[in-house]
């Protein structure tokens, strides 16, 4: 899901991806090595034991980490053990973060952690710091919940006798309300954007702009992100996600999209329903001018779409109530009179449509919603005239006739 992602939003990355879980045996060779420099040993302590020792420390109000207690051991014992990392007991440790700027901690709050698990898999601690240094990472921009961590990986370059990345740790983004955002908040999987049907750039465009900014400037297309962007422009503060922003943003990106192109993304929608032939795909280019600047997302598009498409159509409450048998004679009696026309242009139709309501002594309004329910089973669509072109002759006068 996160490689699908990242396509769909073209972020295609410069080499391919690496797994960690292929790499445990490269891991496991960095750790046993600090082992024997003695940059690292080995813990026999026990589960019951750290969480006896954590409550202790917590109840003498000290920091709940591991009290070193085999660190300067020697000998070997006959049973299991992780590796632990020789942290420094003194001291401080800075970082010139990008964001965050200067960030120090005593080192006393960072106890001593595990390389290696008591089955001699890889802890992620020791995975990520060797990954970045083999893979030449050189900048590493992550959530600021990774703060903490990243004194403890500092420990393991300077261990290592690596070069250390420099660090940029941006806010998290919160909900609404401005508390961390949750799955109480709707919080969601990129994927499940796509679901929803959104753009991948007005995805892209939200995001960049949460937290950053460019002066007033609110549209920004990929060229002009990938030329303005600094991380300097990152903010301290968590910035909140707003839906309503995103699936105004997602309309403006709609409104833009080439017809084509929006077609071949909500056709997959309608199919999930119903067959689409290809009569109904030429309809939906010829009326999506109409359609895209009605809709905010991709679904509510293919939702406003589907009676283009639709062999049979559905009549909501408020079109069915509107076409009672008075209103269907009338409309039979004006699909005689569109029969006799030769031009088929909205401005003829539009003519002849608001003649027919003076005939019947109905202002145009009142005639064009019957008109609309008809045509396309309900009481909002693009303006009727339209329609009449987009279907056709035959088809319009079919759908006044068969009501």
């Amino acid at each position: 899901k996160i490689l699908h992602s990242f396509s769909w939003l073209g972020l295609e990355s410069d080499e391919p991806p690496v797994f960690q879980s292929e790499r445990a045996a490269r891991h496991q060779s960095i750790a046993l090595s600090l082992l024997e420099q003695r940059k690292a040993y080995k813990c026999y302590c026990s589960v019951e034991e750290l969480e006896r020792m954590r409550e202790k420390a917590r109840a003498e109000k000290r920091f709940p980490g591991y009290d070193r207690r085999c660190r300067d051991k020697t000998d070997d014992q006959d049973k299991p053990f992780v590796v632990r990392l020789k942290m420094p007991t003194q001291g401080v440790t800075e970082l010139h973060d990008h964001v965050q700027g200067l960030v120090k901690i005593e080192n006393n709050q960072l106890d001593d952690m595990v390389l290696l698990r008591a089955d001699g898999t890889p802890t992620y601690m020791l995975s990520v710091v060797v990954d970045d240094h083999d893979m030449g990472i050189t900048h590493v921009i992550r959530g600021d919940d990774h703060l903490t961590n990243t004194f403890r990986q500092i420990q393991l370059y300077q261990a290592l006798g690596w070069t250390i990345p420099q660090f940029s740790h941006i806010p998290l983004i919160h909900g609404p309300d401005g508390s961390k955002l949750s799955k109480r908040h709707g919080a969601l999987g990129v994927d499940a954007y796509e679901e929803m049907g959104f753009l991948p750039e007005a995805l892209c465009n939200y995001l960049l702009r949460l937290g950053w900014g460019k002066g007033n400037e609110e549209i920004i297309s990929r060229e002009q992100a990938i030329a303005w962007f600094d991380i300097q422009g990152i903010g301290k503060s968590a910035a909140r996600f707003d839906i309503v922003k995103l699936t105004n943003l997602n309309g403006y990106y709609i409104r833009e999209a080439s017809d084509k192109r929006l077609v071949d993304l909500i056709v997959p929608i309608l199919k999930k329903k119903f067959s689409v032939t290809q009569t109904g795909e030429e309809r939906l280019l010829k009326g999506m001018p109409g359609l895209k600047t009605r809709a905010k997302t991709l679904v509510e598009l293919a939702d406003l779409a589907e009676f283009y498409v639709k062999e049979k159509l559905d009549f909501d409450e408020k079109a069915s109530y509107i076409l009672d048998d008075k209103m269907k004679d009338l409309l039979k009696h004006f699909a005689e009179l569109l029969e006799t026309q030769t031009s088929w242009t909205e401005e003829t139709l539009e003519d002849i449509t608001r003649k027919y309501a003076e005939q019947v002594g109905m202002k145009l309004g009142h005639l064009a919603q019957p008109v609309r329910a008809a045509l396309t089973g309900r009481t909002i669509s693009p303006s009727i005239f339209e329609i009449f072109t987009v279907l056709g002759k035959e088809e319009t006068l079919k759908r006044l006739r068969n009501i």
